[in-house]
């Protein structure tokens, strides 16, 4: 059993920072549970375009207002509490927070937390081995 709280992976190498948005990350592939689970903040007045060529990604939305945009269809959709979105044709889009949106993401296959978006905001496909449990 793993049990954690969110403020115990500040400043850690769980909490990842990169300009217009932060995620901690409580469950990552080290886990080995086949899937990794994230916190995120994304920041209000910024622009992410993002692709996971690589991963099927879950959002939940609980605080916050913005747009996703499906960059590969036009589409626009509202995002605020009580959203979800499932990116399972690994769809390329757009978040435009209007306000901080905070949101859980879950990733599968799980992400190592090394990973860092590329020119297309891809997420290259980083494997771990699952730690191991000590007695």
């Amino acid at each position: 059993m793993k049990v954690i709280h969110l403020d115990e992976l500040n400043d850690t190498e769980s909490d990842v920072e990169h300009g217009t948005w932060r995620s901690r990350r409580f469950v990552l592939a080290k886990d080995g549970v086949g899937f990794s689970f994230h916190d995120t903040v994304l920041y209000a007045g910024t622009e992410t375009e993002m692709w996971y060529a690589n991963h099927i990604e879950c959002v939940y939305v609980y605080q916050g207002t913005g747009k996703l945009l499906n960059r590969d269809t036009g589409e626009e959709f509202e995002l605020k509490p009580g959203t979800m979105y499932l990116l399972d044709k690994h769809d390329r889009h757009t978040v435009k927070p209007e306000t901080d949106i905070h949101c859980t993401c879950t990733f599968n296959p799980p992400v190592t937390g090394r990973e860092v978006h590329d020119e297309d905001g891809v997420y290259p496909l980083l494997t771990e081995e699952p730690a191991t449990a000590t007695a």
